[in-house]
C-alpha cells in the first residue's frame, strides 16, 4: 500500500464571483497564461478591494469595464481613471477577445500620458461581442463560465456620454477554489 507524499503537488483552479445586483459572475482564470494578473486579482479580491466599485463603463455589444476604487465615490467624472497604486508588465497571449473573456483594462498614469504597454492594474472588462481587434493588446486573464446573462443586463444599460451607466451597478467579489 502507497500513501500519498504530504508534499505532492495540487493544482489549484481557483475562481472569482462577481456579485452584483443582477445576479452572479463567475470567471474561471488562466494561470498558466497571466499568473502575475491572477495573482494580482486575486490578492486585491482577498483584500475586498474590488467591494463596491462599479461597472462604471459600458459600451453595448462590446464590453463592461469595472474595478476602479474611484467608482466608490459620487463624482462620476473620476470614475475609470483609478487604480490599485501599481502596475503589472503585460502577459501577451494568443487567446481572443470572444464573448465572455476577461482581461485588464489599461490606464494611464496621470491625465497628460498615453497609456503605457504596463498600465494594467485593477480595471478589468468582460467582452460583450467577439473582438478580435483586442487580441495581444491586452492580458486576457480568465472567462465567464455562469453568468454572461448578468453581462449583457449590464450592457443592456443606459449611459452617459462617457459610457458609466445612469443606474449603479455595484460589485462584490469573492474567490474561491
Amino acid at each position: 500500500m502507497t500513501t500519498p507524499s504530504p508534499l505532492q503537488f495540487q493544482k489549484k483552479n481557483p475562481k472569482a464571483i462577481i456579485s452584483t445586483k443582477f445576479g452572479d459572475i463567475e470567471i474561471r482564470f488562466y494561470m498558466d497564461d497571466a499568473p502575475r494578473h491572477v495573482e494580482s486579482f486575486l490578492n486585491l479580491v482577498g483584500l475586498k478591494f474590488y467591494d463596491d466599485t462599479t461597472f462604471h463603463r459600458v459600451v453595448p455589444e462590446f464590453l463592461i469595464q469595472g474595478g476602479d476604487p474611484l467608482s466608490k465615490h459620487p463624482e462620476r467624472e473620476l470614475h475609470g481613471t483609478g487604480g490599485p497604486g501599481f502596475s503589472l508588465p503585460p502577459e501577451p497571449s494568443d487567446r481572443p477577445h470572444r464573448r465572455g473573456t476577461v482581461a485588464m483594462a489599461k490606464v494611464p498614469r496621470n491625465p497628460e500620458a498615453t497609456r503605457d504597454i504596463s498600465d494594467s492594474g485593477s480595471q478589468f472588462y468582460i467582452i460583450v461581442e467577439d473582438t478580435s481587434s483586442l487580441d495581444r493588446m491586452y492580458t486576457v486573464f480568465g472567462r465567464v463560465v455562469k453568468g454572461m446573462e448578468v453581462v449583457d443586463q449590464i450592457a443592456a444599460l443606459p449611459c452617459d456620454d462617457r459610457d458609466n451607466p445612469l443606474e449603479s451597478v455595484r460589485m462584490k467579489v469573492r474567490a474561491e477554489e
